[in-house]
């Protein structure tokens, strides 16, 4: 891939002595929406959190805009253009709702009031605690809070994680003007079925190996054999 806006190339990670990345390579070109697919278990939020510089890779390369980051701390990636949306949410508690969108606001087009009106929830809850929203506002929440940092790319970790139907609806049609926006993105998520509609190409990993990437239409004439590392 030419020019991608970012790029992780022969990386190894792991926690202590534990192992869980091995030789992984994965890009994004902007504008584009990549996934990350695999079982539990099997390395893709580390993979995200290599990315973030909140894991340390023990080896390989990480590119962003062509420039090398590899070992940059995580607010340094943050201001660098990843807008991160962790696995679990992690919405300051102790902080309303405009604290908490205005906690990580950099200048640019993503402001408090569009935020708001991507997310009207949020609007009429701008007093509310984080511990005064139900699972789905604080999602909204989390990700409004990555888009007021203005991300290049946002990398979205289960983002539709134990939520109400409606709800999960509600943030895949806001995952799909996203990416009507051009805006780059990076997810893990189990619904294959919106992935596929929605994103340009797909990782699998198994046990922290790269064991197929292709497009959508690939992934549809090949479903049988990415099926075997998905299915529990």
């Amino acid at each position: 891939m030419s020019n991608p806006l970012v790029a992780l190339s022969g990386i190894d990670a792991g926690y202590g002595r534990a192992q869980v990345l091995f030789d992984l390579s994965l890009e994004v070109a902007p504008g584009e929406v990549v996934t990350l697919l695999g079982r539990n278990g099997m390395g893709k939020s580390t993979t995200l959190k290599v990315l973030m510089g909140l894991v340390p890779s023990w080896c390989g390369e990480i590119h962003l805009r062509g420039q090398p980051v590899t070992g940059a701390a995580p607010h340094v990636m943050a201001r660098a253009g990843l807008g991160y949306v962790p696995e679990g949410r992690r919405i300051f508690p102790r902080l309303d709702v405009r604290e908490n969108l205005m906690a990580t606001a950099r200048p640019g087009a993503w402001t408090l009031a569009r935020v708001l009106a991507l997310f009207p929830r949020l609007a009429e809850r701008l007093g509310n605690l984080g511990t005064q929203l139900s699972g789905g506002e604080q999602q909204m929440l989390a990700i409004g809070r990555a888009l007021m940092t203005n991300p290049a790319l946002l990398i979205l970790d289960e983002a539709t994680e134990g939520l109400a139907p409606v709800i999960r609806d509600e943030i895949w049609t806001t995952i799909r003007a996203l990416k009507g926006e051009g805006l780059s993105l990076l997810i893990v998520d189990k619904n294959l079925d919106e992935l596929v509609s929605l994103a340009d190409r797909h990782v699998v990993i198994e046990k922290g190996h790269v064991v197929w990437r292709g497009t959508s239409q690939a992934l549809m004439q090949d479903k049988a054999q990415v099926m075997t590392h998905l299915e529990v």
